[in-house]
Order: structure tokens, then C-alpha cells, then sequence
């Protein structure tokens, strides 16, 4: 563990002397983060947890254990909460979609009212690899393949968030090693086994079988590739316009490359706050700029539209 703090630059960015959120669900890896990031000097954090209802009497004794985790550092604690699968069942995602998009609301919230826009999350290597593969089978671009970076800005509700994962270099069996050294109790989340979950199938099913058939590096090659399409992925990012603005010229983006297009497309829909965003989304409001375009409208996510009119492209 030592060496994040010793290979990276990570942490001269960030402070121990300023505020910060740190998000806790009660399980390993998170338990992990927060001791090692009280133990670095972090005396600010404001732990944040956020209850599915999806375990029922499970749920709550993670909040309790959570709780009592921030009272034993003397850090502060925030909850919130939300009824994941009826809020699925409503928007027709999936829950592991709706967990994300409710887990991340309630942290922007918090975000806004304890005025910290930076958030410690505690996701690491494995987490990294399974959702390369995951995006990877749903045939993303490498925008898609680089979902996961140490620091990115997530843009909820017209509020950028800061996400910091420190531990992404970090393999689930070192953060293990360290629970053990420094006798860390957490809570076992028994729905992690539970095969229906595409990512579990990932990380139980797939990912023992590519080792097998194709060899033990497999994780560590397939890491580096994603960490790769990151730093790109930011190189690109740095080189696009403003993704503020209101409206989408036709003229200009007409005159762009089709790659170029693409990634403008993506930029402005997440700055719109536009959520699901895929590689069908983004044809469908590129369509808009085309000469011989014969529709002005198309559908977008939540009830919402893309219209060209007057040279630009809008959201309503």
C-alpha cells in the first residue's frame, strides 16, 4: 500500500488539511481506504453512506457499522437513502444503473451543502479490469474503455464532482494483505456471490476462464490497456472545445472529423447532464448534423430531446 504514496503524485493535489468525501459502503476495500487515508493525515473526510434498500435488514447494520466507523476515527457522517428498485422500475434501467445514478446524487448533495467538491472512492485494480471487459462486450469506444481513472470529474445535477481512486493500482488480494495486517473488521456483502449480476458472472465466470485458457497475466495485461485508454482518453478530452456551452453549432461540428464528432457529442451530453450515454445516443444526435438530414428531433433518456434548429443543436 505504501507505494501509492511513494510511485505517484496523486496526493500532492489533494491536502490533508482540506475537507473531503469519502464514500463507505461497510465492505473491505472501503473500510480499507478509510483507515489508510486516516492513517495518511486525513482528519477532514466526511464519511458517506448511502442504503439501497435492496438487503433489507442487511442494509441497516451496514449503516450502523458505518456509522460507528466514523465515530471510532472522529470523522464526520452523512446518509442517504433511496428505494433503488422501485427508482429502476421507474426510469426502466437496470438497478445496478439506478443504484449508481441515486449513490451519486446523494453524494453531489452533500457535496453542495458541506461546500467539498472532491470525493475518495475506493474502487481498485480488479473493479478496473472487470469494467474494461464489461464495456468492452458491450462494444465501447475507448472513451468507454477508459470509464475508470485515478482522478475524473463527474458532472451530476449541473455540479462537478472530483472522484479520486487512489487504490486503483491496487489488486483486491493487497487489500486483503492489509485488512489482515491491520485487523480491520468490515461488513460481507453476500449479494457479491450472486451470479445474475452481469459483473459478478465477470469476475466469478469470465475472468477465471481467460486465465486459464490464455494465462496468469491476463489481469495485469488487461489493467495496463485500461490505464492506457485513460491517459489518452484525458489527452483527448484536453484537446475539445468547452463542452459548456448551451448549443451545438451544425456548421462546425459538420466540418470536424467523424471521430472528432463523436467525442464532442459525448463531452456535451454529460455537461447536459444527459445520463446513459452510449455510442447509439451519440449517432442520433450526430444525425442531426448531417446536409441531407430529414428529421430535426430525436429522443434522448428521461424525456428529453436533441433538436436542431437554426444551425444549432439543443437539448429540451
Amino acid at each position: 500500500m505504501n507505494r501509492i504514496q511513494t510511485k505517484t503524485n496523486l496526493f500532492r493535489s489533494f491536502s490533508p488539511d482540506a475537507r473531503y468525501l469519502i464514500g463507505v459502503s461497510g465492505g473491505r476495500d472501503s473500510v480499507a481506504l478509510l483507515r489508510w487515508l486516516v492513517d495518511l493525515g486525513y482528519r477532514k473526510l466526511i464519511v458517506c453512506h448511502f442504503d439501497h434498500h435492496l438487503r433489507g435488514r442487511s442494509s441497516q447494520a451496514d449503516a450502523r457499522f458505518v456509522k460507528k466507523l466514523a465515530a471510532k476515527y472522529r470523522v464526520d457522517f452523512q446518509i442517504g437513502s433511496a428505494n433503488v428498485r422501485a427508482l429502476a422500475k421507474k426510469k426502466r434501467m437496470s438497478i445496478e444503473t439506478a443504484a449508481r445514478e441515486a449513490r451519486y446524487s446523494f453524494f453531489a448533495k452533500v457535496a453542495k451543502r458541506r461546500r467539498c467538491r472532491t470525493i475518495f472512492l475506493a474502487h481498485h485494480a480488479d473493479d478496473l479490469v472487470e469494467t474494461f471487459l464489461l464495456n468492452l462486450f458491450r462494444g465501447a469506444g475507448t472513451a468507454g474503455l477508459a470509464a475508470m481513472r485515478q482522478v475524473s470529474t463527474r458532472r451530476i445535477d449541473k455540479f462537478d464532482l472530483v472522484v479520486v481512486r487512489p487504490f486503483l493500482g491496487v489488486w483486491r488480494k493487497e487489500i486483503d494483505i492489509y485488512l489482515r495486517e491491520q485487523r480491520l473488521k468490515f461488513r460481507e456483502d453476500a449479494s457479491n456471490k450472486n451470479l445474475n449480476p452481469l459483473r459478478n458472472r465477470v469476475r466469478h465466470r469470465v475472468i477465471p476462464y481467460l486465465e486459464k485458457m490464455l494465462g496468469r497475466n491476463i489481469r495485469q495485461n488487461i489493467w495496463r490497456t485500461a490505464v492506457i485508454a485513460a491517459e489518452e482518453e484525458n489527452w483527448i478530452e484536453n484537446q475539445l472545445p468547452d463542452s459548456s456551452e448551451v448549443e451545438l453549432p451544425v456548421a462546425k461540428l459538420r466540418d470536424t472529423p467523424v471521430a472528432l464528432q463523436r467525442r464532442r457529442i459525448l463531452k456535451w451530453l454529460r455537461a447536459q447532464s444527459v445520463a446513459d450515454v452510449g455510442f447509439d445516443l451519440i449517432e442520433r444526435v450526430r444525425s442531426l448534423a448531417e446536409r441531407d438530414a430529414r428529421i430535426a428531433k430525436v429522443n434522448l433518456p428521461q424525456d428529453r430531446h436533441a433538436r436542431r434548429r437554426a444551425g444549432k443543436i439543443f437539448i429540451e
